[in-house]
């Protein structure tokens, strides 16, 4: 077989002569190019390495200080002030390379250069740092506020959700914590600040993420829409070999560090630290907690289709496939006819369980043979690729198609999907692609960065011909896609069978309604001079209470990537002034003037929340921090006990665009993609994604349990629509026909 002799270098036989050596010179020259790039990655990780070292200096400023020292001695001016003469005295004279005065003279002058740019750059670093960690800015246009402790912010942001009695005793329990537990828990996270990077993000991704013990999908990963209002093409295997192309040359670009940080509006440079695990990632179960495993580098991706893994090879030597040479192996997958092996169709529902079972089924059938073989594979892959037999599209004309495709991506059949991979890149037959993605390694919009800059490159720069397929011509000698073999006994077989039931239970359980807002986008909102973010929040607000005839606590994450190697944190959206908007919308005895100053009111609180947790001043990754302090010291605390279990109901998320001007919006109106959504956090509750998709119109992911009887996720998101509306209909909005 070809693949055959593309995986050895040489062949040998024993004779009665001794051993007889055949040697591939092909295959010898794959491994001579293969070491020639490694070597050219390692010498631009050491030229990034000394540059990242001497960052804000550069190796031409260096010369610049000494060209000015050399250029000062020959003008008779000493700006050394004795320093040179100083330096001189103390090298060694009378051999070597120092004998001549004129050469001591300019070593000399090189130390004190050197200095003197060594302590420009510790300067320079210094005044950086200060001034990013400077946040006033976000507050100054609109003045600051006061700054309650996160105890008694606390307090404020769920006292119009308790009754009376129950927040006097909330406030008992605040109060001794305040007084008696929390100063010592403090001391530990004031000593983990001096000597971590960051104090919240290590514990957040063990606890919150990798020792959850309930199945990743649908609890944990998330989707990622395609392109939704273009078509680029319908052959499956043509897209495939673009986008598959676009994320390599991503990965090149994030491993010789060329991407250039995303500025917190257009200001400030966020923290890319995230971005370091987005390829070659494979989260492996444990019965206790999980574990992040990440490669250097990886050569292959792993693909799914028709119940059969493949092991598809991105480069020939050391140069990448071009996306016509993917197309082919791709499409060679497509085309190939042969069955699956007994029980690898719904082997990937292991991933879709349970995470106890899943770790015990690995150690006991995957540690040894053809299985360990296999499964490395998939795990030390680039990235998973899912071959899809049927076809999901948004037709604006049939708003259940989007429902649809968005719950394709969230589930699947439930083994379709590699849920352990830091993401599964999914293809549907019509050439329609969607993202499922893992959530321990990284936020949404790290995922979305890629995305954009994937599908920007897809369609301005590397194209179609005009009969859909991938430009130029392919190499018909690659060695065609490796089977991945297999053999799982029926022991195996019986808990593949236990999670598959399981994660398919989850997926059916899930109701998901997915609906583009057609009237207006952000361009009329900013006209009720608000944030659209807020607009929207506060919409919510009034669509849950008419929805349930109550308040709840809801989540809205934000980022915190102004610190080095921060994620999120919680801004909690319903408060004491959107309650009050709310209430006063639904008695309908106010005048719109008073409706408009309590809007106003709820918006500049929520705006206020958002920079607060922005510049690390919320409350509840704090909050979670001291719990955990507590528990490493077996403390207990009735106050942080009660607060970490409040149940999320409405958990809210905005989808980040635009991250890379690749195009313009304005000549490309319909080159938008549809965010991305995630299943609902309580059984009882609602998770809802929204993408503010440009000027003109919003996309909305609402999802919710249908075992629950008080939710409906499409009953939801009308009372998202209606209040949407209404609240325009304060400002007079004008609004395109819905």
């Amino acid at each position: 077989m070809a693949e055959a002799h593309q995986a050895v270098a040489f062949q040998f036989t024993v004779t009665p002569e001794g051993v007889d050596f055949r040697l591939s010179r092909e295959a010898l020259k794959h491994i001579y190019l293969s070491g020639i790039n490694s070597w050219k990655k390692r010498l631009i990780r050491i030229k990034n390495g000394i540059l990242r070292g001497v960052y804000p200096g550069s190796p031409t400023s260096w010369l610049v200080v000494v060209m000015t020292t050399l250029g000062s001695s020959y003008c008779n001016v000493d700006i050394s002030m004795g320093l040179v003469c100083f330096i001189q005295r103390w090298l060694p004279e009378g051999c070597g390379p120092y004998r001549t005065p004129q050469t001591r003279t300019l070593l000399s002058m090189a130390v004190f250069s050197t200095g003197v740019w060594m302590a420009g750059i510790l300067f320079f670093r210094q005044t950086l740092k200060l001034l990013l960690s400077y946040h006033g800015w976000l507050f100054e246009m609109h003045g600051q506020t006061s700054r309650f402790t996160k105890v008694w912010a606390y307090l404020e942001s769920v006292q119009h959700l308790l009754g009376d009695e129950e927040y006097n005793r909330m406030e008992t329990l605040a109060k001794e914590f305040q007084e008696k537990t929390a100063p010592r828990l403090q001391k530990y996270l004031v000593l983990k600040s001096w000597w971590a990077t960051n104090y919240v993000s290590d514990w957040w991704e063990e606890y919150v993420y990798l020792r959850g013990r309930t199945p990743l999908m649908v609890n944990s990963n998330y989707y990622v829409m395609d392109l939704v209002l273009v078509k680029n093409t319908d052959v499956q295997a043509a897209r495939l070999g673009n986008i598959v192309h676009a994320m390599i040359m991503y990965r090149r670009k994030l491993d010789r560090e060329e991407i250039k940080p995303v500025m917190a509006l257009g200001i400030v440079p966020m923290c890319s630290y995230q971005m370091e695990r987005m390829f070659n990632t494979t989260r492996i179960p444990g019965k206790d907690t999980d574990v992040l495993r990440h490669l250097t580098d990886s050569r292959h991706v792993a693909v799914y289709h028709k119940g059969r893994f493949f092991k598809l090879w991105l480069y020939e030597g050391s140069r990448l496939l071009e996306p016509r040479d993917l197309e082919m192996q791709f499409q060679r997958i497509l085309d190939d006819p042969s069955p699956p092996q007994p029980g690898e169709e719904r082997l990937a529902a292991l991933t879709a369980g349970g995470r106890v079972e899943w770790a015990r089924v690995r150690q006991a059938f995957f540690g040894s043979g053809k299985n360990k073989a296999a499964l490395d594979a998939i795990e030390r892959a680039a990235f998973f690729v899912a071959l899809d037999e049927e076809s999901h599209r948004y037709d604006p004309e049939d708003e259940a198609s989007l429902s649809l495709y968005g719950k394709a991506l969230l589930h699947g059949s439930c083994y379709n999907r590699w849920f352990d991979k830091s993401f599964t890149l999914i293809a549907f037959k019509n050439g329609q692609l969607g993202l499922n993605t893992e959530h321990a390694w990284a936020d949404a919009p790290i995922i979305g960065h890629l995305w954009e800059f994937v599908l920007g490159t897809d369609s301005f720069d590397l194209g179609y011909s005009e009969t859909g397929h991938c430009l130029g011509k392919p190499n018909p000698v690659l060695a065609p896609p490796q089977r991945l073999q297999w053999d799982i006994p029926e022991q195996c077989q019986a808990v593949i069978e236990s999670s598959y039931q399981v994660a398919k239970a989850l997926a059916d359980d899930v109701e998901l309604y997915c609906f583009q807002f057609l009237p207006f986008g952000k361009g009329l909102i900013k006209k009720c001079r608000t944030s659209p973010d807020a607009f929207v929040q506060i919409a919510l607000q009034l669509a849950y209470f008419r929805d349930r005839g109550k308040f709840c606590l809801t989540y809205e994450a934000s980022m915190t990537r102004m610190f080095r190697e921060g994620r999120t944190e919680t801004v909690r959206s319903c408060t004491c002034e959107s309650t009050a908007f709310v209430q006063a919308m639904v008695q309908g005895r106010h005048l719109k003037a008073d409706l408009q100053d309590l809007f106003r009111k709820a918006a500049e609180k929520h705006q206020n929340a958002c920079r607060l947790a922005m510049t690390g001043a919320g409350i509840d990754r704090h909050l979670f921090c001291l719990y955990v302090v507590s528990k490493f010291l077996g403390v207990s605390s009735p106050f942080l006990a009660e607060v970490l279990s409040e149940p999320w109901r409405l958990s809210t998320s905005q989808t980040a665009q635009f991250q890379i001007r690749m195009f313009d919006p304005n000549k490309y109106p319909n080159h938008l993609g549809a965010g991305g959504g995630f299943g609902p956090v309580a059984n009882d509750g609602y998770g809802v994604s929204y993408m503010i998709a440009g000027e003109n119109t919003m996309f909305f992911h609402v999802s919710s349990k249908f075992s629950s009887s008080e939710t409906n996720a499409q009953r939801f998101g009308n009372h998202i629509r209606q209040a949407l509306l209404d609240i325009a209909d304060l400002f007079q909005v004008p609004k395109a026909d819905s």
